[in-house]
């Protein structure tokens, strides 16, 4: 009963080390919008930048990675 818990535990554990990091590049871009414009839709830069990623991917950016991300750009 435990060994196919551990064996399952392994296998998430690894499949998360193997997910590559999104390097900057990748995120949208955001140069040209205004924090809290219409063209961010009212956004801060690292929300808006979080709402594009959430659209094209299905999934979140945390805070701190959207704001580095922003920051970078």
């Amino acid at each position: 009963m435990l060994k196919p818990f551990a064996v399952l535990i392994a296998l998430i554990v690894i499949s998360a080390a193997l997910v590559p990091a999104a390097s900057a590049q990748t995120y949208p871009s955001d140069k040209n919008v205004k924090a809290f414009s219409a063209a961010a839709n009212f956004m801060s830069l690292p929300g808006y930048l979080r709402y594009l990623v959430h659209q094209r991917t299905g999934q979140w950016l945390t805070v701190l990675e959207a704001g580095r991300v922003v920051e970078q750009q």
